[in-house]
């Protein structure tokens, strides 16, 4: 008997069956050793020795392995192909007494019967570089929130907490908004002709272009009106027409990040739902007579490259599914970013024959999804350029000429599988492009009508989900692995909130980052995050050690703390704000107070009264929609009466009565609604109770 020993339960039950009975396969549940929780941990006076412990919750597991090892010939340990796969490796050799030295390590970055029989034939020594770029960023981040944290609780208020990346992406936050306050609209106008062709009925649009020989904006009213005034009685004639083909690029494979903000985009999936169903598909899906099969590569990655493998399994599937038309003559291949890992491959799909639509009905609909998106990227990425006609006319009316401009797809390549989005969708300034009537220069057209439109310049837009995690990675803040559970992190100390879609800093997010840009401007900024990422990816490159970059950040660092725990001004108490709700005990108001859990409604008789009740604003979310997932917040009617809406509103317009779980019922398809302390459908006709 041979031990596999792998770091997640969901995907055992894949290995299993690609090993066979030779072997036997049993999950570490992720991390099993660690720094302790309850103290620091890190000895700074003896070169930054840290004191790792077995996770209370994995001693069990731990035994369970080691009695399976002493029985066994030999021990692979086939954790996540990352620096936190190599961590974690590395911890369980520590635990089951194995030398990393050793031919003990094996990776794949698919789970599929070739992928593992493959890596069976070629372990490895355990890679210490890797280990060491993890245990860097690992102490690092505890001695920045172990130090740090204290000081923001004392100088503050109790309970809050920084992080090394975490501060960092609540400033991004927290910046935008400041532009955003600080933003001074500027006036413009813009001014469109609708016209037709003489004796005809169908209306194109042109936009001006040139008054007076000067490409300008118009930025005021008296501007617009002395081009009306210009245009009294003018002949309105074409001038020029050019005609051209442009062309446009397969987009890339998914790297996880992509992913992510395409989920957003185009699926509405939140980054939590996209990491959930990314990884059922990592892991493998039920399938009747199959059992658990995998679906997806690895899925943690920031690489855009795909093995030649996966290439020609590509074109041979475009080959026979679209024609050779839709094939290049050579495989297109995309450029990995400079500050990449490229460890592994891009996000893409074990198997083509393992099409969407042979899951559809045994997978969720996240997963279905998901999974379709996955796939038809992949696809289109290996598939010929977009070709389209364009047309652009200039019509000219005494001093003024206007553009219109025509695009029509005369080759749909990749866009045959895979659309993406050519505008920003916020973006409604152009003239939409579409097809154009066919043009004669000298042609003389009939005006419809002249539209002048007053408009002003918009502030930046607030981050989303998608475009916070796209901010962090073109800044190098985090990597891959760390992007979901940051924008998480923030949101569940309270920093952030949302705002439909949009995340929005609050009032403490907001006291924190001033807090930290005051005293550690120094370290907790963009820049000061990126070098140390650049620092631990040289570590893992064996190009420095990695007690000499922690060195370098303590000594810079403790001078901060010094500093902040000596100078930075103390918060005085807040004084609590008063209601129009009525303490159900004494009769007197209620006040918001804040305590080390957060906000909460007393009594404004304390100490004589010790009522408390639950602080819960307008925004605070109540459930889950069942139709777009997004988070269901309470509101009032007319009449007064409290019902549950979608924040996605007026794109969804689910509501109820009570609060929804987001799910369905399994019997007839209604929302299920919390009801007292059960969950039940919310038709009045099914009997529905969940168990």
């Amino acid at each position: 008997m041979k031990l596999v020993v792998i770091e997640s339960p969901g995907k055992r039950e894949t290995l299993q069956k690609y090993l066979g009975k030779d072997y036997v396969v049993m999950s570490s549940k992720g991390h099993v050793r660690d720094l302790p929780s309850k103290s620091f941990a890190v000895d700074i006076n003896h070169n930054f020795e840290p004191k790792y412990e077995i996770m209370p919750d994995k001693k069990a597991i731990i035994e369970d392995i080691k009695n399976k090892a002493k029985k066994a010939e030999y021990v692979l340990l086939a954790t996540d192909p990352d620096r936190e796969g190599e961590a974690i490796a590395w911890h369980l050799a520590y635990c089951l007494g194995i030398d990393p030295h050793t031919k003990c390590r094996i990776v794949f970055n698919e789970i599929s019967k070739s992928a593992v029989e493959k890596a069976l034939l070629s372990p490895r020594e355990i890679d210490l570089n890797l280990v060491d770029a993890q245990q860097a960023r690992r102490i690092l981040d505890r001695i920045m929130g172990y130090k740090l944290s204290p000081i923001l609780c004392k100088k503050i208020q109790p309970k809050l907490s920084a992080g090394r990346v975490q501060s960092v992406c609540l400033r991004l936050v927290v910046d935008r908004e400041k532009e955003i306050e600080d933003f001074v609209p500027e006036e413009y106008w813009n001014l469109t002709a609708q016209f037709k062709k003489q004796n005809q009925s169908t209306i194109f649009k042109a936009a001006l272009l040139e008054y007076k020989g000067k490409k300008e904006k118009l930025s005021k009213k008296e501007e617009v009106d002395e081009v009306l005034e210009n245009l009294n009685n003018a002949t309105y004639k074409v001038t020029s027409i050019k005609k051209s083909k442009t062309k446009s690029k397969a987009p890339a494979p998914f790297t996880t990040s992509t992913m992510q903000q395409e989920a957003l985009n185009k699926l509405n999936m939140t980054l939590k739902r996209t990491t959930s169903a990314a990884q059922q598909l990592y892991e493998g899906i039920d399938i009747p007579k199959e059992g658990k099969v995998a679906f997806i590569t690895y899925i943690r990655t920031d690489s855009v490259r795909i093995s030649e493998d996966a290439v020609k399994m590509a074109r041979e599937h475009i080959q026979k599914t679209y024609g050779n038309e839709y094939l290049p003559s050579k495989p297109n291949v995309f450029t990995v970013k400079a500050n990449a890992q490229d460890a592994h491959e891009a996000i893409r799909p074990i198997s083509l024959q393992r099409t969407p639509e042979s899951i559809k009905d045994v997978a969720s609909s996240d997963v279905y999804r998901l999974y379709k998106l996955i796939y038809d990227r992949f696809v289109a990425c290996q598939m010929t350029e977009a070709i389209y006609d364009n047309v652009t006319a200039n019509i000219t009316a005494n001093d003024c000429v206007f553009k219109a401009v025509g695009k029509t797809l005369d080759f749909a390549g990749y866009t045959a599988v895979y659309k993406t989005e050519s505008k920003d969708k916020d973006n409604k300034e152009q003239v939409e492009e579409g097809k154009l009537p066919k043009l004669e220069e000298g042609e003389v057209l009939d005006l419809d009508k002249l539209l002048p439109e007053q408009k002003f310049t918009k502030p930046p837009t607030r981050y989303t989900e998608a475009t916070l995690v796209k901010a962090m990675e073109e800044k190098g803040i985090g990597r891959p692995s760390t992007y979901a559970p940051t924008v998480t992190v923030i949101a569940s100390r309270e920093y952030t909130k949302k705002d439909g879609k949009y995340i929005v800093p609050t009032e403490i997010g907001r006291s924190v980052t001033g807090f930290l840009e005051k005293y550690f401007n120094k370290m907790i900024n963009v820049k000061f995050t990126a070098y140390m990422e650049t620092k631990l990816d040289e570590v893992a490159e064996d190009k420095c050690t990695w007690q000499v970059v922690i060195e370098n950040f303590w000594k810079s660092f403790k001078e901060l703390l010094d500093n902040a725990n000596f100078n930075a001004y103390v918060s005085p108490k807040k004084e609590p704000i008063k209601t129009d709700i009525i303490c159900d005990k004494c009769g007197s108001p209620m006040v918001i107070r804040e305590g080390k859990f957060g906000k909460f409604l007393g009594c404004s008789n304390y100490p004589t009264c010790k009522n408390i009740m639950p602080y819960e604003d307008e925004n605070t979310p109540r459930g889950v929609c069942p139709e777009c997932g997004k988070e269901v917040v309470q509101r009032k009617s007319k009449k007064g009466k409290i019902f549950y809406a979608c924040t996605g509103y007026p794109e969804c317009k689910f509501m109820s009565w009570d609060v929804p779980t987001g799910e369905k019922c399994p019997e007839c398809n209604s929302p299920l609604v919390i009801k007292g302390k059960k969950v039940i459908c919310s038709s009045k006709s099914c009997k529905y109770v969940k168990q």
